[in-house]
């Protein structure tokens, strides 16, 4: 198989072994594969794969049908649709991935969509309601609202009754992000906290807003750190958590075991896959490229500017 490779810093598109799938595994034959600001990360050498994934092949998500499958596999078949969150090694020709965390592509989804739906609206699913319990009525900041996980936040958001501010810098982007239903607001980061108070914020900017987080947050409110690319660093004033009795946490899915993505893909599954099916959530798509010209499409999301995902096809 070929496979997007990164050899000293550098993206290559290079022959690799075709992997084999093991016990409760299944073989994919990528279609699509989303980018994601992690990709970039190990790109640099600042984020390496966890154990039993590629170390030199980026992708946390992908796409595509069911090539062939591993001895105990019994929920899914050879070309069945899939889609799925993986440790590493999505950006290629064929990937591996255990059937517990793949997710059946609904019929009506693209490819494109497809391949940039795992891994964004997991993790914004998982930060808002697993992890900071948002209910009907609250209202909910989403810092970095044009971004991937950013635009699944705000629809998931929505979809449960919640009252939404999304901050993007562009005025292009405030745009797009309004556009994604009526109750959504969009601002400039600098004036986020005017709106507030906020019972939940979906911090993926970083570091730099989480004083103004903070100071805008309602009594029992819950901060979740999902990205830090303007900062992994803040100074806290303790007095603003304490007087709003306020929790802040970070998370990952890279990391977690099977056990752990297994789970959060089931409530996807469950509470997800059905609003798309509906039309109630998309998954906007900024760009596609040809998964051999990958290097375009990494320069083009290090840009910044765009309004949702950016996707590598097959077939280039």
């Amino acid at each position: 198989m070929r496979a997007v490779t990164i050899v000293d810093g550098e993206l290559h598109w290079r022959e690799h072994p075709d992997p084999e799938p093991g016990t409760g595994e299944l073989l994919v034959a990528v279609r699509a594969a989303g980018l994601n600001g992690a990709d970039l990360l190990q790109q640099a050498g600042r984020y390496p794969a966890p154990p039993g994934s590629p170390a030199d092949i980026p992708g946390l998500e992908m796409a595509g049908e069911v090539a062939a499958v591993g001895a105990g596999v019994t929920r899914f078949a050879p070309g069945d649709r899939v889609m799925a969150i993986v440790g590493g090694g999505g950006q290629a020709e064929l990937a591996v991935v255990h059937e517990r965390v793949a997710l059946p592509v609904p019929p009506d989804l693209t490819w494109e969509e497809a391949g940039g739906f795992p891994e964004v609206f997991t993790t914004a699913h998982d930060a808002l309601f697993s992890q900071c319990g948002l209910t009907i009525g609250e209202r909910l900041l989403v810092n970095g609202a044009a971004g991937g996980v950013g635009t699944a936040g705000v629809q998931l958001g929505l979809c449960a009754g919640a009252s939404v501010v999304g901050t993007a810098r562009r005025p292009e982007q405030r745009q797009a992000v309004e556009a994604l239903g009526a109750r959504v607001t969009a601002v400039e980061p600098d004036q986020a906290a005017a709106h507030g108070p906020y019972d939940v914020v979906l911090e993926l900017v970083g570091g730099p807003n989480l004083a103004s987080d903070l100071a805008s947050l309602a009594s029992g409110g819950r901060i979740a750190v999902i990205g830090v690319g303007a900062g992994a660093t803040a100074e806290v004033d303790l007095r603003a958590l304490m007087g709003s009795r306020g929790r802040i946490h970070g998370s990952t899915l890279r990391a977690r075991p099977l056990e752990g993505k297994a789970a959060a893909a089931r409530a996807v599954e469950a509470h997800v896959l059905p609003l798309l099916s509906t039309g109630d959530v998309k998954v906007p798509v900024a760009a596609t490229y040809p998964m051999a010209e990958a290097g375009q499409a990494y320069r083009h999301f290090a840009g910044g500017g765009k309004v949702g995902k950016i996707v590598l096809v097959a077939g280039g």
